[in-house]
């Protein structure tokens, strides 16, 4: 396995004193966190009078927790235990008779555990003659509800999608696994960010090399911020310069559950519904979580519908470039005099004619993806049909090449995963260039460097054609074609190396005689 290429650690300052430990007295305790916290106007300092003339400090970020809880677990036990108790200090009967109803209540003794917490959504509460803090799990905030994914759209199948919390992205999860093998490792990433980063995984299915090889990328990780899940997927994958994708991202939790039932890994990342899943093969970009949800007769259909466009997407350029350049031959003379005809008054050479319809044909579906969907879906459609058909009346790009490039998008848009779509499009140009420059000789050329490349990527160790080469048997049960599910009785070889059964019974369901009535 490849190991990873460790990055420097980047230096940051940091909130440092001398005074680290807490005080018993309130007032120091108060000036040190106000000076932490200075010209942060959505820091709360609230001060909550106790027995007498003491009194506490509760601090908390307005916005990131929530109110009523604090409320109703926090100020109210805390007032409601000062009046019945007067003689006692409320402080020390809270903490030792558990009065608080939170789940999480921890106490901390130095300020360099105050500020993580206070920053991830915790309150902390100080008081007068306590050299110690209690830290109060009230975090929440306003955050996006469970919705439909827009990105994996399904006819059949759960209409749920994560958000951008990892504790609901964690429940979902949960709710799809019920077992107590699924293990969550946290990780901290990012030295001013402090972005919470969750491994997930199978005990009894993950191999262990891959596992012990994860948590050390993650671990090696140095960058002062982590903002999506893109950060960590170019920091931890084996080939930083291939154009292919060597983690996959859902946000889709059957996708993910049907990920790590396979013997993978997940990687969950605080702020953002798409959630990494590794080690990959090439063969799973071309798979829909629908595959699996509909019979597999149409399931096999549609796959092959995909590898047929895919390869279209691929070479239909660069295959009418290098004929209609070099190899005219190749054509019956019905269609070559169509081509000529339709060419005869283009002043570009086929390559450039090609270039010029492609990057637009990217423009324009650049723009729609940016624009309000309102406005993109107008854009993207009257800006092809009315470019393509001015560009054909004045004589820049002839009607076939037209042709080309829409079949060609609509074939890119047929490959079920995003970033493997992006792959094929961006490959799509060298291959252009070098079958206008050698014709279909080009192609060999670009067509043996692909396949080279593809045998020597890995993901974790996992050799990316997984199934085909090497190949394994069990595998090709589910890459070109999609078998029944009582034919796929073991998990592939190439993730669960353990506890590879999968289905305890493995057999073709008989049907009832012939003319027998079912009950």
């Amino acid at each position: 396995m490849k190991r990873f290429r460790s990055r420097q650690p980047v230096d940051h300052p940091t909130h440092e004193t001398s005074e680290d430990h807490i005080s018993s007295d309130l007032d120091a305790n108060e000036r040190i966190m106000q000076r932490f916290f200075q010209e942060c106007a959505d820091i709360v300092f609230r001060s909550v009078p106790l027995q007498g003339e003491d009194r506490a400090l509760l601090i908390f970020i307005a916005g990131i927790v929530k109110v009523e809880e604090l409320n109703m677990h926090v100020l109210q036990p805390l007032l409601k235990q000062t009046l019945s108790n007067p003689n006692r200090s409320s402080f020390e009967h809270i903490t030792t008779e558990g009065n608080f109803t939170l789940t999480e209540v921890t106490t901390a003794c130095t300020f360099s555990e105050v500020l993580p917490s206070v920053l991830d959504g915790a309150a902390v509460l100080f008081t007068a003659g306590k050299s110690e803090a209690l830290l109060l799990n009230v975090k929440g905030g306003t955050r996006r509800s469970v919705e439909e994914p827009t990105t994996e759209a399904v006819i059949r199948g759960p209409r749920e999608g994560f958000n951008e919390s990892i504790g609901t992205n964690l429940a979902l999860l949960r709710f799809k696994i019920k077992s107590e093998r699924l293990k969550t490792v946290s990780f901290t990433v990012g030295t001013r960010t402090q972005t919470q980063v969750m491994l997930v995984y199978l005990e009894d299915l993950i191999n262990p090399d891959v596992l012990r090889e994860v948590k050390q990328r993650l671990a090696d990780i140095r960058m002062d911020a982590v903002l999506e899940s893109g950060y960590i997927e170019e920091m931890i994958e084996d080939e930083p310069f291939s154009p292919f994708p060597q983690l996959q991202y859902s946000e889709r939790p059957d996708t993910v559950a049907s990920q790590l039932l396979e013997g993978r890994f997940a990687i969950f990342v605080d702020g953002t519904p798409f959630v990494l899943t590794g080690p990959v093969t090439f063969w799973q970009f071309m798979q829909a979580s629908e595959d699996y949800y509909e019979r597999y007769m149409i399931s096999t259909l549609i796959r092959w519908l995909r590898y047929v466009f895919l390869l279209l997407a691929l070479y239909l350029p660069a295959l009418y470039v290098a004929v209609t350049t070099f190899h005219q031959d190749m054509l019956p003379t019905n269609l070559l005099l169509s081509v000529a005809t339709a060419r005869e008054s283009i002043p570009f050479p086929a390559l450039v004619e090609a270039l010029i319809m492609e990057v637009a044909f990217e423009a324009l579906r650049e723009a729609g993806i940016r624009l309000p969907k309102t406005v993109g879906q107008a854009v993207s459609i009257l800006g092809a049909l009315v470019i393509g058909q001015a560009a054909v009346q004045a004589g820049i790009v002839s009607a076939p090449m037209v042709i080309i490039v829409s079949l060609t998008g609509i074939a890119s848009f047929t490959i079920p995963r995003f970033n493997a779509a992006i792959s094929v499009r961006m490959l799509r140009f060298p291959f252009m260039i070098f079958a206008g420059a050698f014709g279909l000789f080009g192609l060999v050329i670009c067509t043996i460097w692909l396949i080279t490349h593809l045998c020597t990527l890995r993901s974790f160790g996992v050799p990316y054609l997984s199934g085909i080469t090497p190949v394994r048997t069990q595998e090709l049960k589910d890459v070109l074609v999609r078998t029944p599910w009582w034919r796929m009785s073991t998990r592939p070889g190439s993730f669960a190396e353990r506890n590879k059964q999968r289905i305890r019974k493995h057999q073709v369901p008989e049907p009832p005689a012939k003319g027998r009535k079912v009950e």
